[in-house]
């Protein structure tokens, strides 16, 4: 039975939500506050530079290549991408960095280069980490996490052990040079927690990494965001932004529509692919399903003091991705989750996606995005983004060898008070909840309202979890939730 659906915010989990609803034949409206759809993958254009404000990195195109499968299209069909070669560069100190490329033969004989016998180790890693990935990608993540059940299957149960060890020990086990360490560490950073509270299984993150490669979408992120628009629209979906919802309509417990710029619109479903708590905020609160008690407890991923500049000239030794781990990555991590607050000395990373992408800033130019991970809901002000922006710009020219400052045409920042106030994120994190073994699946907030009738939930604070391509699997599954209803 057709159904009239009204979707709260446009992010990859949203878009691909309303796509999957329209394909099953029903009238579906997307309301986006802002100005521009995307959530946080939207895009700064300034001066002929371009920059993705949110995801910068495209890895497991498998997962895109299902996303587009499932409505009989391709990739190809609304963006190119390219496969980064190398994928990115980790600097640890002056003149002291490693080169990831684009195979893994090429990596494995970095390591050996670092680490004698660890080409060998490496292949053993991966190959795990492939298998766990194929278990994961193709199977589990997939699942709406209504049961613990979803977790039980024949490939699941003899892996039973790698949610209980941890990344960091599987990594630490198998290599002792820290810089190899480091570099295999980073990746769960995209799941939102320390490898050392980060389950064993998620080695998978691994294998996207050196098995599946890096790549660039032409013209950015943001193309992804227009490809799925352009495939939303061509199923019907009705986008409207500028439409900032003031609450969800209820009658006794069940949702019949929204209140939008104060006008009422009535619907039979609402689906919410915006910050789970604050879409909470928006019900009488008897009918919210999770106390601020609950949100307070959980694990939050980080929040992240971004910098958007455009440069005069083209900034050298530096690739298009490039990770800054020259001080104390405990240290750091410690600083966002266990004793939260502004990082003593921070890691950083920095992306000249002109370096692939000539579209990215103007002739002779590049632009360059800058990101600092820190805790949610620190105290954010402007006086802080200058010392902080000092810091790393004096630690880039140092680790790159190239002075910079004067060569800055412009700069924008975006902080946790921009999160909240952007996009009503929870404490102002910019990743969503970490996959924890306590956040992981069922353990997640829930797709299914619990409380209210006719509402739904999709995101990265919900399941599968952060990340863009578990964004897109999440809209899928909140979708077929629904039309199971």
């Amino acid at each position: 039975m057709k159904k009239k659906i009204s979707i709260i915010g446009s992010g990859f989990s949203s878009l691909s939500a309303a796509c999957y609803l329209a394909q099953q034949g029903h009238e579906v409206h997307l309301y986006e506050k802002n100005r521009t759809i995307g959530g946080r993958a939207r895009q700064l254009k300034r001066d002929g530079f371009t920059f993705d404000m949110g995801p910068s990195w495209f890895w497991m195109p498998d997962v895109f290549d299902r996303f587009f499968a499932d409505f009989g299209k391709k990739q190809s069909d609304y963006y190119t991408l390219e496969k980064l070669d190398p994928a990115y560069r980790v600097y640890f100190g002056k003149d002291d960095y490693i080169t990831i490329e684009d195979t893994l033969d090429k990596i494995k004989k970095v390591f050996e280069a670092e680490e004698p016998g660890s080409a060998k180790k490496l292949q053993h890693f991966i190959d795990k980490a492939r298998d766990n990935y194929d278990v994961a990608i193709k199977d589990i993540v997939y699942r709406p996490g209504v049961s613990p059940l979803e977790l039980v299957t024949p490939k699941t149960i003899v892996k039973i052990g790698r949610f209980f060890s941890t990344i960091s020990k599987d990594v630490r086990s198998a290599f002792t040079n820290p810089k190899l360490i480091q570099i295999l560490e980073f990746p769960v950073l995209f799941l939102g927690a320390k490898p050392s509270d980060t389950p064993a299984f998620y080695s998978f993150m691994n294998y996207a990494d050196f098995g599946l490669g890096t790549f660039h979408p032409k013209n950015g992120m943001y193309s992804v965001i227009e490809g799925i628009e352009s495939l939303a629209r061509q199923l019907g979906v009705n986008i409207h932004t500028d439409s900032v919802v003031n609450r969800i309509r209820t009658e006794g417990n069940t949702a019949v529509g929204l209140e939008i710029n104060g006008k009422s619109i009535l619907s039979d479903i609402v689906l919410s692919g915006a910050d789970y708590h604050h879409t909470e905020t928006l019900l009488p609160e008897s009918l919210r399903q999770y106390s601020e008690k609950y949100w307070d407890s959980r694990v939050f991923a980080p929040s992240s003091l971004l910098f958007y500049i455009g440069f005069d000239k083209k900034i050298e030794n530096v690739n298009h991705h490039n990770l800054f781990f020259d001080t104390d990555f405990t240290r750091h991590a410690r600083e966002i989750y266990d004793e939260p607050e502004w990082p003593t000395d921070p890691l950083f990373y920095a992306n000249f996606p002109s370096k692939t992408d000539k579209s990215m800033a103007p002739e002779g130019k590049d632009g360059g995005f800058f990101l600092i991970p820190i805790a949610p809901g620190l105290y954010d002000s402007q006086e802080l983004r200058i010392e902080y922006f000092d810091k790393i710009i004096d630690r880039f020219e140092h680790l790159t060898n190239q002075k910079v400052r004067k060569n800055i045409i412009f700069k924008e920042s975006f902080c946790v008070k921009d999160f909240r106030q952007d996009y009503n994120s929870y404490k102002g994190n910019a990743y969503g909840m970490a996959n924890t073994l306590l956040q992981t699946a069922f353990l997640r907030p829930n797709l299914k309202s619990m409380k209210v009738k006719n509402l739904f939930f999709t995101g990265q604070l919900t399941v599968p979890g952060p990340g863009v391509p578990p964004a897109l699997i999440s809209g899928k599954l909140a979708a077929g939730l629904i039309e199971k209803q």
